[in-house]
């Protein structure tokens, strides 16, 4: 560009945006181009910079080119404007938009313009209905935040133009090959990701929105120019495709096009329910800014709810008649070119449409795999593994019609059993039938749900028929198992279900595999069977407990089992405690068997929520050895074995435990939303170490070496805490032993109780710190005798066991697994 350019000035506003230099150089071959933008930077034309918030800013850089380029300018198109869709009134509305705009028109006055182009929204219409078209006699209501501030900047332009004609271009929503709008764009990545909003939407999947492809969109704008001279004054035009494709024709087609679904399912949700998700999504979803995979607010609003039965399309003669345009493109065949830039490059189609990718596209880039065909290779390998266990599905739709005639067929006479039993077994069938379809995980977490609802259902309606009892108890196992226990496992992204490491970076072994798993479900089967049996006394299924060892109060027929579990603290509970005892055993037999060998990162939040499940059982356990001969004065030796066995639970569910806290630890510190990661997985980087573990088969080695690896796998029990564990035993029989009595022998059980609780945990390698708990145990051991007084020989004795557990507690005893950065902190 020389001083003796004839060529007319342009001056666009917002020239360094995307649709600034779109249109720049759409115009550059016929137009001298010159912009006004916040920040002058970027571009091969000249731009001043302006603040359209700031009167000082505007005039200044209004009087910086009327002395670079004279005071006559050809057109003035105007694109500057704030947009969110927060769907919120940002003050930015008011003070760029609207203000903005007034600022611009009066400081153009001392101009002489021909023409002055305001690029606005077809949104300042009132919408329209299926079948019907707007044109800009429609009247003017704007529904939400932005095209408010679009109306009330054309009231602005009407009322401060004065001498300069104007013409406002209401643009539909702008898309191309790589870009669009943002409710689109949302659309084909909720498709892309099988994200489950997919299925749902809540207004009329009939309704649509016009759009306008880039391409379109800058022809109209240079016909718009190049017709200064023949246009009215005052004229308002509507640009875009004349049809709209509704929603549920535009959900199938990209379900066919990205997914290869000829009927991609919608299901219409009611507006109120639909908004009260839209809040509570918003309310619990974090946001990480400036992170790869951070997470971000939800897109949709609950203002977007209100909105989704607003229906545009455009009658656009006035855009034929006045600048002879016409689209060129149509959405319905560009489709396959949008979808293929999207599968061709999935992380710059996100970062271009400034959506927060899914972990498997922003992990899989950066770990050098190419994201769709990581897609499709998880795709196929759900598949592959769906297919081959669809048999499951076809059991429990079974096994619901088992649920529906059983109330018939064992005679159970409770209405309310009787009737959830019905209810069940008729939500089962259906969705056990969704289920078959590979696509429908979703489904299968609603029929586990169901199982573990028919698990419940016979103690918590305290039901006398035992059968009901058992056979729920059988066939809502049965389903959860059928339903979450076989292969696809559920809910993993792609990039955690087919990549990444078997082992826990610097670990010797993996703590998620089926050896490590088997002792915890074993033990939860004895304490299954320990509850089954007490809550059937409880429920009045069987006449009587046995009790070899404890007989009871010589003033009570019962022995001490049956005191204990009709005691006036298992009566408390609402329902049989036992019952809730062997629900919950279940339920941890189950979640035990569900997931791969990588669940510690591949399922993180089902290993937080099986380790957490013991604890609850620990802490009940021990509640009942304390409190049996101190509150109850007796002892159940079948509640004894239960306890023994959540004890030995403890120490082998930490290592688990660990391990998937860790992964979330990592994934965070690489600036991931953990939350996400907790609930879809993820993958490590880190390589695994070459002596780890073998990944093959775990049980392809001799029985003597698959017991030891699932008896000692990050567990042991060096000679100190064995000797703290045989002391602690003892402190649980002083009554007998040392003839101790009263607050003595009390605090003697609490204590030993304590001691074996402690010893137990810290019997787990990665929680053996947890053995200088023992330390204020053997104090405290050492000064009851004083506190309570006893004899000579019980307080040497009980001196002299204090004294050993506090001495005991000093060695760690050997490590020999390797548990990564937690080794350093196993003092």
């Amino acid at each position: 560009m020389t001083d003796s350019d004839r060529r007319p000035i342009v001056l666009i506003t917002g020239a360094t945006g995307n649709l600034g230099r779109s249109l720049a150089e759409a115009l550059g071959r016929d137009y001298r181009i010159v912009g006004l933008d916040l920040k002058a930077q970027g571009t091969d034309f000249p731009v001043f910079e302006a603040d359209f918030s700031a009167d000082a800013s505007v005039e200044l850089a209004l009087h910086r080119l009327r002395d670079s380029f004279g005071s006559r300018i050809a057109s003035v198109i105007h694109l500057v404007a704030y947009f969110d869709f927060t769907g919120e009134d940002n003050r930015l509305y008011q003070t760029v938009n609207i203000d903005g705009t007034r600022r611009l028109l009066r400081g153009l006055q001392h101009f002489e313009i021909e023409q002055f182009i305001y690029a606005s929204t077809m949104l300042v219409h009132a919408p329209c209905r299926p079948g019907e078209r707007i044109d800009e006699q429609q009247p003017i209501d704007p529904r939400w935040a932005y095209p408010q501030s679009k109306a009330a900047a054309e009231a602005q332009i009407k009322a401060e133009h004065k001498h300069i004609p104007y013409v406002v271009l209401r643009l539909a929503g702008v898309y191309d090959e790589h870009s669009m709008v943002p409710t689109m764009a949302r659309q084909m990545a909720r498709i892309y990701e099988r994200d489950f909003q997919s299925y749902f939407y809540s207004g009329s999947t009939l309704v649509g929105q016009a759009m306008l492809h880039r391409d379109d969109m800058l022809e109209a704008f240079r016909r718009t120019v190049d017709r200064r001279d023949v246009l009215p004054p005052e004229t308002e035009i509507l640009i875009g495709e004349p049809d709209a494709i509704g929603y549920d024709a535009l959900q199938d087609q990209l379900g066919y096009l990205i997914q290869g679904v000829e009927d991609w399912q919608t299901l219409r949700v009611p507006k109120p329910i639909a908004a009260a998700g839209a809040w509570a999504q918003g309310k619990l979803e974090p946001v990480v800014p400036d992170a790869i995979d951070a997470g971000e607010a939800p897109f949709i609003k609950p203002f977007m709810v209100a909105m989704a039965d607003d229906h545009y399309a455009l009658d656009i003669r006035r855009a034929r008649d006045l600048l002879g345009w016409e689209p060129r493109h149509r959405l319905e065949d560009e489709l396959p070119q949008l979808v293929a830039a999207l599968k061709n490059d999935p992380a710059a189609w996100y970062e271009t449409n400034r959506i927060t990718p899914p972990t498997w596209i922003s992990r899989a880039d950066d770990l050098g795999h190419d994201p769709e065909q990581l897609r499709v290779r998880h795709e196929a390998q759900v598949k592959a593994e769906h297919g081959a266990n669809r048999w499951a599905h076809f059991v429990n739709m079974g096994l619901a019609t088992w649920l529906v005639t059983q109330p018939l067929l064992i005679n159970v006479e409770e209405s309310l059993l009787r009737g959830s039993e019905m209810v069940l077994g008729a939500m089962l069938l259906v969705c056990a039938a969704l289920a078959l379809s590979w696509r429908a995980h979703w489904a299968r977490w609603l029929c586990a749900g169901i199982g573990a609802l028919v698990m419940g259902v016979p103690f918590i309606f305290s039901t006398a028929n035992a059968a009901a009892y058992l056979s729920d108890t059988l066939v809502g196992a049965l389903i959860f198992a059928l339903a979450v226990c076989t292969k696809p496992e559920p809910g993993p992204s792609a990039i955690a279900a087919v990549t990444g490491p078997v082992v826990p970076p610097d670990w010797s072994y993996n703590p998620s595999g089926w050896t490590q798993r088997l002792p915890i479900i074993v033990l939860a089967i004895i304490g299954l069977y320990v509850s089954r049996y007490l809550a059937a006394y409880q429920l009045g299924h069987i006449p009587d407990v046995w009790d070899p060892f404890f007989t009871g109060s010589p003033l009570d027929p019962q022995n001490g089992t049956e005191e204990i579990i009709t005691s006036s603290v298992s009566r408390a509970w609402p329902v049989s405690d036992a019952a809730v005892g062997g629900y919950t055993y279940l339920l941890e037999i189950l979640t035990g068997i569900v997931g791969s060998r990588m669940r510690w990162r591949t399922m993180p939040w089902l290993v937080v929520l099986f380790g957490l499940m013991i604890a609850p059982l620990g802490i009940t356990s021990i509640f009942f050895i304390i409190i049996q001969p101190v509150v109850l004065g007796t002892w159940s030796t079948i509640a004894l074995i239960g306890a023994a066995a959540v004890l030995l639970q403890i120490p082998y569910s930490l290592d688990e435990l660990l391990a998937a806290l860790q992964f979330l630890r990592r994934r965070a510190k690489a600036g991931q939303n953990w939350l996400r990661v907790l609930f879809v997985g993820g993958t490590d980087e880190v390589p695994t170490p070459a002596n780890a573990e073998p990944i093959g088969d775990e049980f392809d080695r001799s029985p003597g070496a698959v017991i030891r690896h699932m008896l000692g796998g990050g567990v042991s029990l060096p000679w100190n805490l064995a000797l703290a564990a045989l002391i602690g035993l003892s402190l649980l029989f002083t009554r007998m032993t040392l003839s101790v009595d009263g607050s003595l022998a009390n605090a003697h059980h609490v204590i030993g109780s304590l001691v074996l609780t402690v010893v137990s945990i810290a019997a787990a390698e990665v929680a053996r710190p947890v053995r200088y708990l023992n330390v204020p145990l053997g104090a405290f051991l050492m000064a009851v005798p004083f506190m309570f007084g006893a004899s000579m020989v019980a307080t040497g004795v009980s001196v002299a066991l204090g004294a050993a557990l506090v001495l005991l507690s000093i060695r760690r005893g050997p490590i020999r697994e390797r548990y990564g950065d937690w080794n350093r902190l196993m003092i």
